[in-house]
């Protein structure tokens, strides 16, 4: 169910509380949750998976991505999560988490051949996203 991306992030379609236990006992530190709420009547709240990261011992960092697409802000702060790692990441089905990752790790200087490649083991295709990969690793 969590998909590895590198050996800090994994990304993963919809969790539910009991799925945090599971990540806590797979060594994961930080939860990234990139829904909104309410964007489906069967997802759990954001607060209900947040008190269950606390009792997990788990970071919780809510960066939702709605239909507006992506933002500066929105890539930084996934940065600052990879820094409390292992992380996974997880909204409806790991595409919008994976997308931001790849984002984030450009902007972290990371080699846009090596994030696409990175994301298509996953079986996410972030090619579209070469252009602005470049841009943000400044290559």
């Amino acid at each position: 169910m969590f998909i590895t991306l590198t050996d800090n992030v994994s990304v993963a379609p919809q969790i539910s509380p009991a799925d945090v236990a599971l990540a806590a006992e797979q060594g994961f530190r930080t939860i990234v949750n990139n829904r909104p709420d309410g964007e489906s009547a069967d997802q759990p709240a954001g607060a209900e998976l947040a008190a269950a990261c606390a009792d997990a011992g788990l970071a919780y960092v809510a960066i939702p991505i709605d239909h507006t697409g992506f933002n500066a802000d929105q890539v930084a702060a996934m940065a600052d999560a990879m820094h409390n790692g292992p992380v996974l990441a997880f909204c409806r089905s790991g595409t919008r988490s994976c997308n931001l990752w790849a984002l984030a790790a450009a902007q972290a200087g990371g080699d846009p051949a090596t994030i696409i490649a990175a994301a298509g083991r996953g079986g996410y295709n972030v090619a579209g996203l070469l252009p602005l990969l470049k841009q943000l690793s400044g290559g």
